[in-house]
């Protein structure tokens, strides 16, 4: 799985985890230079606090566009520091 935005390949993957409709992808496999992470925090009541990254490519931005969960709850192990996106993101095999 690919994950493009602004054409360029954020991260790309055949280990990706299906949560609610989003692949996440392992963490070694994003572009880590199009990534800035941003202060935003969110909660979720089963996976845990999720952290985010704006998505920076060719001088645009795309704020907050891919997160992931640093310490998951117990039942969302198997996607503990795997990032998601959304926002345009593209999602592709």
């Amino acid at each position: 799985m690919k994950a493009i935005w602004n054409g360029q390949v954020l991260a790309e993957s055949d280990d990706t985890v299906i949560v609610e409709g989003n692949h996440y992808f392992p963490s070694d496999s994003i572009n880590t230079e199009f990534f800035s992470p941003t202060e935003t925090h969110t909660v979720c009541g089963w996976k845990g606090t999720a952290s985010y990254y704006d998505v920076v490519v060719g001088g645009e931005t795309n704020g907050d566009a891919a997160w992931y969960y640093p310490e998951t709850k117990a039942d969302a192990k198997n996607i503990e520091n795997y990032v998601a996106f959304w926002k345009g993101v593209e999602i592709t095999e």
